[in-house]
């Protein structure tokens, strides 16, 4: 059924430092000059060895593996016979999503004392078996709903937790926006705020949830009842999306500022931000499309689910 493994890793803090300093000694002097420990650096960074080391020796299955960096995904043209294996944390495995297409994805914790690993159900010494019922197609997978925002220019970017679209830095973002129903568009309005906010199911616990948070305390500030959290199961079919500090004037108005995309249903947003304008996902500003002045963006469910294996 698959023809190649691809192992998605990540650098450690140490290994990232250690490229910016050119030595272990000089990332480890500037930890200890800021007041950091550095045993904690080293430790994550023997831990993240020794994982991948034992994960190497499960995936000797008889299927050539591919070692892929993260920085290298958003790049990488994975194959429909690719099986993909994650070594953790959560984010790379939302982050690997999101390009890989219906091909399963299966999360392995490096560390399970230091990652929480909700999406990352196996560590390594269970790899091999979990790859043997993989190829079997014995293995149980979960479908996660993805974001995807497509340019007019027809350029497309996908998201696993939530899509930002607005300004790069912390000024007001500027745009049109109108909601495209099954029964046709609504009538466009400009908008001034701190950017849009678009979530998955599989998002609703992070961004969306902090989001949230702010709002309720706003409210019971004010004597207002709080409203009950937006939970959402990685399945559900619907995005929620916010506009974040939508701030009303003369010529910007905060009236659809809220609400769902069921499927057939989508947001667009044209752009009126000439330089700075930006489209990311899960919260990688480096992953991102611009969305400057002219440019519409349309936000809807993407055309697939991202698979996962679970245990």
């Amino acid at each position: 059924m698959y023809e190649k493994l691809v192992l998605v890793t990540r650098k450690t803090r140490l290994q990232a430092l250690v490229e910016r300093f050119n030595t272990v000694r000089q990332a480890q002097f500037y930890l200890q000059q800021a007041g950091l420990d550095v045993s904690d650096y080293v430790a994550e960074d023997d831990r993240y060895r020794d994982a991948l080391e034992l994960t190497q020796t499960q995936l000797e299955v008889g299927l050539p593996v591919q070692r892929l960096e993260r920085g290298l995904v958003s790049s990488y043209v994975f194959g429909t016979k690719d099986l993909i294996v994650v070594l953790g944390q959560d984010g790379l495995v939302a982050n690997t999503a999101k390009y890989v297409g219906t091909v399963p994805i299966i999360g392995v914790n490096p560390e399970p004392s230091r990652f929480d690993g909700v999406l990352l159900p196996f560590v390594p010494a269970q790899l091999r078996g979990v790859v043997e019922r993989v190829q079997a197609g014995k293995a149980r997978q979960r479908g996660v709903t993805l974001a995807q925002a497509r340019l007019s220019d027809g350029q497309q970017l996908r998201a696993f937790n939530d899509l930002f679209l607005g300004e790069k830095s912390h000024a007001s973002a500027h745009y049109r926006l109108r909601i495209v129903g099954k029964d046709g568009a609504g009538p466009w309005e400009r908008q001034s705020s701190s950017g849009v906010l678009v979530s998955t199911g599989a998002g609703s616990t992070g961004w969306l949830k902090s989001v949230c948070a702010m709002a309720r305390a706003v409210g019971g500030f004010f004597g207002q009842a709080p409203r009950a959290e937006i939970a959402l199961s990685w399945e559900d079919p619907r995005l929620f999306y916010v506009v974040r500090e939508p701030f009303e004037s003369r010529t910007t108005s905060a009236r659809a500022t809220v609400g769902w995309l069921g499927p057939g249903e989508r947001l667009e947003l044209e752009s009126l931000m000439p330089q700075t304008g930006t489209i990311f996902s899960d919260g990688v500003e480096a992953d991102a499309l611009a969305f400057r002045s002219g440019a519409v963006a349309q936000v809807a469910t993407a055309p697939h689910q991202s698979q996962l294996v679970v245990a």
